[in-house]
This record gives structure tokens, sequence and C-alpha cells, in this order.
């Protein structure tokens, strides 16, 4: 109803935008394993964390 009120004010009168995403659909499958308590922790290795951080440029 309010979308059809803001079609005959001002600069809205001629052109109405509607963003949708598409993600909402893939993260369907993590929302259920998470509710569903199925997640598994993962401890990402010290070994990878310290190998990635010495690619990024030194600041400061």
């Amino acid at each position: 109803m309010q979308a059809k009120s803001l079609l005959s004010e001002g600069p809205f009168s001629k052109t109405v935008v509607q963003c949708c995403f598409g993600l909402g659909h893939v993260d369907m499958a993590a929302y259920d394993a998470y509710f569903n308590n199925e997640l598994e922790d993962y401890e990402y290795p010290a070994a990878a964390i310290k190998e990635s951080l010495s690619h990024l440029p030194k600041v400061g």
C-alpha cells in the first residue's frame, strides 16, 4: 500500500526500484544445520593463518 501511495507523490511518481538478492536461498542449508545443532567447531590451523598474514602489506 505504501508503494502505491509513493507512486503518486513527488520524484517517485515514475520509478519504483525494488532490490532482490538471491542470497537467501543459498544460506538456507546453513540455517538448517545451525538450528539443528549440526555445525562442527573447526579450529583454523595456526600455520595457515600465519602464512596468509605474511602476504599482507606492512602498514605503519
